[in-house]
């Protein structure tokens, strides 16, 4: 399993602090972001994708364009959206966009297709939220079918058919890599099944192991449709720093700025610093020394049988220096430590 795992990062570019605390620009944020994907390759991560959003507190709505930017001064990371709304866009220009940073990056392009977690775009790019599970099945259909590479013929429900057209430009491996990324929706679990794609796992709460049911279930439909196994992934949010006390200390009020913001908006109760710590213990929260992520990674990669984790890094106004630190030591000290425990 060691030799197979791919140890990743994902960021969503959330609008940092500076050192007096006063928010950074979002012109800033972006380079940041690209500083930050430069120093995950040099320091042997093997994967770094970019969230989209399209709202005030994060500061990247084109993924691609960042990590073209990012390809360019890059060899060896695989480089993707974490994730790409497929709902809220459309499905050829996303490929065409994709295939491109395929050859932009010598074949080191994947992308994540999902739903994403907020709905802001669905009004910003004109589309009706009550139709938000019909236009994921409709645009996920088309995009498969533009997967293959092949004059494409094609009807559905939510944009006007296809006959025998042509989308370019093709990847050089005749396929672009792509996930499909799921919050825990037995449905959307079998739909990856049913498209013949890999599994992308977000666990952002409670402890892993109660994912296990939804692997199963995933490989059990794969198996059923005929089809060969395929790579299982997870993402859930960390912070590593050079002690358990410092990167809780960190991340905790940038942690509870940013959770208090979203859940306002959904109804939820304030967060707690009991809460806090308890996901650190004993859920999906990654955050200490190096030794301390590396060990709760290993463990949990090896409940979930899992092909690739990712740890997204950062949260509300944090400064860019500790995020470039965080992906130092995850990248000098995880990654290895993370290999020699499974080993």
């Amino acid at each position: 399993m060691a030799k197979e795992l791919e140890l990743g990062l994902d960021t969503f570019g959330d609008v940092t602090a500076d050192a007096e605390g006063n928010p950074v620009p979002y012109h800033q944020v972006i380079r940041d972001v690209i500083e930050e994907g430069v120093l995950a390759d040099q320091v042997g991560v093997d994967f770094f994708g970019i969230g989209e959003h399209h709202r005030s507190d994060f500061a990247v709505s084109s993924p691609e364009m960042v990590l073209a930017t990012i390809a360019g001064r890059t060899k060896n990371i695989q480089l993707g959206s974490a994730v790409t709304v497929l709902s809220s866009d459309d499905p050829i220009r996303v490929y065409q966009r994709f295939s491109t940073l395929d050859a932009a990056s010598n074949g080191r392009a994947e992308v994540i297709l999902g739903r994403g977690s907020f709905t802001e775009s669905f009004p910003l790019f004109g589309f009706d939220l009550t139709k938000y599970e019909e236009l994921f099945e409709d645009k996920l259909d088309l995009f498969t079918e533009v997967r293959k590479e092949r004059p494409v013929t094609w009807s559905g429900r939510t944009r006007p058919e296809l006959t025998q057209q042509r989308v370019f430009p093709t990847t050089a491996s005749g396929e672009l890599k792509a996930w499909i990324g799921v919050g825990g929706s037995p449905q959307s679990v079998v739909r990856a099944a049913q498209y013949g794609m890999p599994l992308m796992i977000a666990i952002i709460g409670g402890h892993p192991s109660r994912f296990e049911p939804y692997i199963d279930l995933y490989h059990r439909a794969l198996t059923q449709l005929g089809k060969p196994l395929l790579p299982v992934g997870m993402h859930s949010p960390g912070h590593v720093a050079d002690t358990d006390e410092q990167a809780r200390e960190e991340l905790w009020p940038n942690f509870e700025i940013m959770r208090n913001r979203i859940g306002a908006e959904r109804g939820w109760g304030p967060a707690s610093r009991a809460e806090f710590d308890a996901e650190i213990e004993g859920g999906s929260l990654y955050v200490g020394s190096p030794d301390t992520v590396a060990r709760k990674i290993a463990e949990t990669v090896k409940t979930l049988n899992v092909d690739r984790f990712t740890l997204k890094y950062g949260s509300g106004p944090m400064t860019h220096e500790s995020l470039m630190r965080n992906v130092e030591l995850y990248g000098t000290k995880v990654i290895p430590m993370v290999r020699d425990l499974l080993a």
